[in-house]
């Protein structure tokens, strides 16, 4: 067999396989990893790169593997589902780093966690003051979690005792230029409706339009594919001519 095409088979089978075992382990290890998550990420990887590069192996092994090992990962997974000890074990467990507006300096060191490491977390979070916080939870994932003390939450309508509306989330209509038409039949509109409120706005083709959504409210939001907006803000350091000067 031509080795090009025995590459181009094998990268097409890791491909499909790893595919596979994304989609058997859930969008849950995808979007939070934890330790082992990211092992097995790691290893199922490396499988499926060495069933690319090494033709001098039959395929069909490093393919068993990667299914196999697919198979020990979703085995964990329902495994810890069932027994909370086990998920302790093998994802860890939350650990307190700030109690009060005070760094916990034992559970730092145990996690080899710096303080430049949690300043970091703490910002990206919005808080620039340690005294402010109430509890700081490293979460398995190595996300951290912020609760600040409640002289320094932000007020809400319900603190207040405002009346809300209800807010939900905007029904799209229109993306990259195809009429999403499930969505129009929920919102008991037609595509007559569209194209009339699209007239209105100047827009002769749908084709033209990026995305449309309507609201709770009913207000229809479009972007066009052609941007005609006065001054649009450069944020690089680049002079007008686009040169940078010596």
């Amino acid at each position: 067999m031509n080795p090009y095409l025995e590459i181009f088979i094998r990268g097409l089978g890791a491909f499909l396989g790893v595919l596979l075992i994304t989609r058997l382990v859930g969008k849950t290890q995808v979007g939070q990893l934890t330790v082992s998550d990211f092992v097995n990420a790691i290893v199922v990887g490396s499988i499926a790169a060495a069933m690319v590069t090494d033709i001098k192996e039959s395929g069909w092994y490093y393919l068993f593997g990667l299914l196999l090992f697919g198979l020990f990962t979703l085995f964990a997974e329902y495994a810890t589902m069932k027994y909370r000890p086990l998920r302790k074990i093998i994802e860890g467990e939350p650990t307190i780093l700030v109690h009060n507006g005070k760094i916990l300096e034992n559970n730092m060191k145990k996690l080899l966690y710096h303080v430049d490491d949690l300043m970091m977390q703490l910002r990206d979070k919005g808080v620039f003051n340690i005294a402010d916080v109430e509890f700081a939870i490293l979460e398995p994932n190595g996300k951290l979690s912020v609760l600040l003390k409640t002289q320094k939450q932000p007020l809400t309508p319900g603190d207040l005792q405002l009346p809300t509306r209800y807010q939900g989330v905007p029904s799209e209509l229109i993306v990259d230029g195809q009429v999403i038409y499930q969505n129009l039949q929920q919102n008991k509109l037609t595509e007559d409706w569209l194209y009339a409120e699209l007239e209105k706005m100047g827009i002769k083709s749908v084709k033209d339009v990026v995305y449309a959504s309507l609201d709770t409210d009913g207000k229809l939001y479009v972007d066009t594919r052609r941007d005609t907006m006065p001054h649009l803000t450069d944020v690089t350091d680049k002079p007008p001519g686009g040169k940078i000067s010596q």
